[in-house]
């Protein structure tokens, strides 16, 4: 058994397969990571592996790299990569796609909630490579769609996550099938007695590999949420922008590379001056960028995982997640950009309805408080917003979509649920399905409007009358 200790070794101490290599350097990957420096070798060698690995640690490339490089783009299922969640089985898809490079292989994610008949189609018009969840793999085998006597390779990633959600017969199921395996791969952050008990039934030969790695330092920073809808990420990002300092500097996080590409031309508009950073850069660019930050000549930095990676910038005051991220080790990642060597450090997270269980989710897992927030006060010389604040339906309405809305009108006026119902649809010229509950009180009603409409029926309710009286239609806040 062996431990990854920190490495200085290159991909291109490798000689890695051209493709490999070319895409490895286009993505700005130099050294590799203790888990990679690790596993690779001993991976091309065609040995069996157990590695212990967290996310983060570049373990998709560890196993990716010696897959990819095992593979011909013939058409035909030659590797096999197990993921317990469909989000897993795409992020490492994607992965994979980019650091083949133009080799040409062709990788198909396979995984439940998805059009049957499509996924059957691509995989009968060929695959060289699988990622997929353990159900949907073993549907499409009975379907006659997957031939799991053809791949030599298999992978399982994050296996004690296939324990916890009870995949281990499936993940059995698909092993006796695969009659012409001769490389085993299995990645888990943790290692329970079931999981070590069943790779060693079916990998008994194999390396153990632990990394170093696995212990995350969550930074002793302020971190801080604001519940906010999309329509008002810009305004709330102002008030932060607004209140740095000639010597502070931020780094914004955004899921997606177009993301980063719209919200630096937004800040841009507003007077913050922001560059972009993501993998869609050229590999110069990218890392003038990265020299411009560090000596302190970018102030403010918007970027991807993915182009972040490796960035170490003593610099950092703050970091903000304009998009939460999906994963609660990202998460830690990022707001670890800041708060180095002991400075003081801000960690800024906007949160929609539809984020609040991963934010549930990313203090479970670490055992941290993030305080509710609201953005910061405007300093003292600005005295109004740098961005203005939109008025955000979705920010005030349920989970459904309704918006309440008070009406001077009661029971002493003669209002009942569906009068009132039939008279807001009658004046504001709305379907029955735009009006939700209404509770109607002896001098107030309070009427839920779908968010589409609400602003229509203020605007309109606000010159009409009940019974000869205005009915003074507000928002309930």
């Amino acid at each position: 058994m062996s431990t990854t200790a920190l490495s200085t070794i290159r991909f291109s101490d490798w000689d890695l397969d051209d493709s490999v290599q070319r895409a490895i350097s286009d993505q700005g990957w130099d050294e590799v990571t203790p888990i990679q420096a690790e596993t690779v070798p001993l991976a091309r060698n065609g040995r069996d592996l157990i590695g212990q690995a967290r996310t983060g640690s570049g373990k998709t490339a560890a196993f990716g790299i010696p897959m990819i490089e095992s593979c011909s783009p013939t058409g035909t299922l030659q590797a096999l990569t197990l993921a317990p969640t469909r989000e897993l089985a795409v992020q490492v898809t994607a992965e994979l796609s980019w650091l083949q490079g133009d080799k040409g292989l062709n990788l198909i994610t396979v995984y439940g909630g998805t059009d049957l008949e499509k996924q059957a189609k691509k995989l009968d018009a060929g695959v060289d490579i699988i990622v997929g969840t353990p159900g949907r793999v073993i549907d499409m085998c009975k379907r006659g769609h997957i031939d799991l006597s053809t791949p030599h390779f298999l992978c399982l990633d994050e296996a004690d996550r296939m324990l916890d959600m009870g995949f281990f017969p499936d993940v059995i199921w698909v092993l006796e099938r695969m009659s012409n395996r001769s490389q085993t791969l299995l990645f888990s952050a943790t290692f329970p007695a079931e999981v070590l008990e069943a790779a060693h039934e079916f990998i008994p030969d194999a390396e153990h590999v632990l990394s170093d790695e696995m212990e995350l330092e969550i930074p002793e920073i302020e971190q801080r949420w604001i519940p906010i809808g999309r329509a008002n990420k810009l305004w709330a990002l102002g008030r932060i922008l607004a209140t740095m300092g000639d010597d502070d500097q931020a780094l914004v996080f955004c899921n997606t590379k177009r993301m980063v590409d719209m919200l630096v031309e937004r800040l841009g508009k507003f007077r913050f001056p922001a560059t972009g950073l993501h993998g869609d850069l050229p590999q110069n660019r990218r890392e003038r960028i990265l020299n411009s930050f560090r000596e302190g000549k970018e102030q403010v930095v918007v970027a991807t995982d993915v182009a972040a990676r490796g960035l170490d910038v003593e610099g950092v005051t703050i970091v903000v997640n304009y998009d939460l991220p999906s994963d609660p080790e990202i998460y830690v990642h990022r707001i670890g950009r800041t708060g180095r060597m002991g400075r003081e450090g801000q960690a800024w997270s906007f949160v929609g309805r539809e984020d609040l269980d991963q934010l549930q989710k990313i203090m479970t897992t670490w055992t941290m408080h993030i305080e509710e927030s609201g953005p910061p006060e405007l300093p003292e010389h600005l005295d109004r917003d740098p961005v203005k604040r939109q008025q955000d339906w979705g920010e005030l309405s349920n989970v459904y979509g309704m918006v309440r809305i008070s009406l001077d009108v009661g029971s002493d006026s003669s209002a009942s649920g569906r009068v009132l119902s039939d008279w807001i649809v009658s004046e504001a010229r709305l379907p029955e399905i735009a009006i939700g509950e209404i509770d109607v009180g002896d001098t107030t009603s309070i009427v839920e409007v779908h968010r589409d409409r609400v602003e229509t029926v203020l605007g309109i309710l606000s010159k009409r009358r009940w019974q000869g009286a205005e009915v003074n239609a507000r928002l309930v806040e």
